[in-house]
């Protein structure tokens, strides 16, 4: 019962990155298209995303 439960837990975390990343995106790459991606490529995208919020904060610049 917990290995069903732990594949639950990661099932919804990957699912919710996914999802976090499409959003940030905004249309330049997909749900369904950030869950054909590997696990690098998932981390490196985050990262993207992280520097560019750093930088986005740091410029004073509006993000939405």
């Amino acid at each position: 019962m917990a290995l069903v439960e732990g594949y639950d837990k990661e099932s919804k975390a990957l699912k919710r990155d996914s999802l976090r990343m499409a959003w940030y995106m905004r249309g330049g790459l997909s749900y369904e298209e950030t869950m054909y991606l590997s696990n690098s490529e998932r981390e490196m995208i985050s990262k993207i995303i992280e520097d560019n919020m750093d930088t986005t904060k740091k410029s004073g610049l509006p993000f939405f």
